[in-house]
């Protein structure tokens, strides 16, 4: 059932949008799931990935190869991941592009923005305008 009705439930809409996804929304939709360790401690189930993010892959022929992320490459909605090529005919090497669904984070590059992203998305911490001592 349709809930709200200024968005459309439309599947070929929805697959326009993706596909043609500027760069700052393309940076969202290519998130990444959290370990259970980082989840467990930032109690953010997942983050939007970026360049020095470590990452264990999860699915594909790659599989349980861990590594830093290298690139993150919007235009193509892949990441590269360092030690994770392959040898062209001419012997020149070349990064695999793996989809950031299919990875984990392990290790998160901390600075500010990133801090401040997951105090925002913690979902432990009680969020409103008042607190309980307010209505009291």
């Amino acid at each position: 059932m349709k809930q709200k009705a200024t968005v459309s439930s439309s599947r070929r809409k929805s697959r326009k949008a993706y596909f043609t996804a500027p760069s700052h929304i393309r940076r969202k939709l290519m998130s990444a799931p959290l370990s259970k360790e980082l989840r467990a401690k930032y109690n953010v189930r997942s983050l939007p990935i970026r360049r020095d993010d470590e990452v264990i892959i999860c699915r594909g022929h790659f599989h349980d190869r861990e590594g830093k992320v290298t690139t993150v490459y919007r235009k193509k909605w892949r990441i590269h991941i360092e030690r994770v090529t392959r040898d062209k005919a001419n012997g020149q090497t070349v990064p695999i592009g793996i989809h950031p669904s299919k990875v984990m984070i392990t290790k998160i590059k901390l600075d500010k923005d990133r801090k401040a992203l997951l105090d925002r998305k913690n979902r432990a911490t009680k969020k409103g305008k008042y607190t309980e001592k307010d209505t009291a």
